[in-house]
């Protein structure tokens, strides 16, 4: 079957790679001039372990799966990586409750191998550190997503796809049993397929509303949440990313690195109405006292604006996390279709299990 996916993030990569090596003759296309520019290209690239997603989610369910699934990757085809491993703490002995419960979510998602650690314990492996307690998480890691990218779509190109990148469709219509893709205001289909693949991210809500026959009411709602972050340009006493206790709408202030050892802290995150990257300056002494939560004698002067990512939350201010929405023929009704809405963290972790999933919701129809 002729597929085409839209979207060349990294879930619409693992997508294309999925189609591909089953033997579906698939294209990709992305408006930009390259893949992986918008939300895959602005992440902490953490390896997530699962530990915060309600038991039963997709969020769960598709992280436990992807994370074993990405480690394997990443070994097989070299794709830079590790296993730095994570702790959670709790600051003083007012969160230790909160981490019984992180550790009880943890174990109904599937994730076994969080160990408690004391005080003393902490300080051994990371002396910089003072909390009362902490999780340590033994399967997050760190990955170069560019890296990750780029072996997905030689894995697809190596299989028969091909990527189309500034190209941006702008209607999808089902004629004569097949699926006529529209692109950049053409007259003309730029050609008819058996699949689509809707994985535009920021953008798949508005591919939906372009899709003739498509339910308005099978389309979740998109709300947009950027997370800032800043960057430490002096060395790191940190072996491990620092999680403190969640706090409601994210998982606070935290310390992660990329694999050249650059620190990140963020993100902090705010409700936006469009798209937008701007990093305020001015937010530094609010990164300086969530920074000091975790490393008491941090230099505030070597702190300054990162950049800034935006997800594609399918909830608003205030309301329960939404679960990813993985839409097939069976939920709306159109064959061939699968639209992937709110695939925000943890999707680089899930990705590889993503694809799984859409090709499954493509068999059962």
């Amino acid at each position: 079957m002729n597929a085409i996916v839209i979207g060349a993030g990294v879930v619409g990569l693992a997508t294309a790679r999925a189609l591909a090596m089953a033997g579906h003759h698939t294209f990709i296309l992305d408006g930009e001039s390259a893949f992986g520019t918008w939300t895959s290209a602005r992440n902490s690239e953490v390896i997530h372990a699962g530990i915060y997603y309600p038991q039963g989610s997709l969020k769960a369910r598709l992280c436990v799966a992807g994370k074993d699934l990405l480690y394997a990757y990443c070994a097989e085809r070299n794709v830079p990586h590790r296993n730095c491993k994570k702790l959670i703490f709790a600051a003083d002995a007012s969160q230790s409750a909160k981490l019984n419960g992180i550790l009880a979510s943890a174990l109904g998602a599937g994730v076994t191998d969080l160990t408690r650690l004391t005080a003393s314990e902490v300080r051994r492996i990371e002396p910089a550190l003072q909390c009362e307690e902490a999780l340590l998480s033994p399967s997050t890691g760190i990955i170069d997503s560019h890296a990750y990218m780029m072996a997905l779509l030689a894995d697809a190109e190596a299989h028969g796809a091909q990527l189309v990148c500034n190209t941006r469709v702008t209607r999808i219509v089902r004629e004569n049993g097949e699926w006529a893709i529209y692109v950049d205001d053409s007259a003309e289909p730029a050609a008819t397929v058996d699949i689509v693949i809707n994985s535009g991210g920021l953008s798949a809500q508005q591919i939906a509303a372009q899709t003739e026959g498509l339910d308005p009411a099978t389309v979740p709602t998109l709300h947009l949440a950027r997370g800032v972050y800043f960057s430490y340009s002096g060395a790191s006493p940190f072996q491990h990313l620092i999680y403190p206790i969640p706090e409601p709408g994210g998982l606070g202030t935290h310390l992660t690195f990329d694999l050249a050892g650059q620190i990140r802290f963020g993100p902090d995150v705010e409700w936006i109405s469009k798209i937008d990257y701007r990093v305020d300056p001015n937010r530094h002494a609010k990164f300086v006292e969530g920074a000091r939560r975790i490393w008491a004698d941090i230099d505030p002067s070597k702190l300054r604006p990162s950049f800034a990512g935006i997800r594609p939350k399918l909830s608003g201010p205030g309301e329960p996390a939404a679960d990813f929405a993985i839409l097939g023929p069976s939920d709306h009704g159109l064959p061939g279709l699968v639209g992937l809405f709110g695939i925000e963290s943890p999707g680089l972790t899930a990705s590889l299990a993503i694809a799984d999933m859409v090709l499954e919701k493509l068999a059962s129809a």
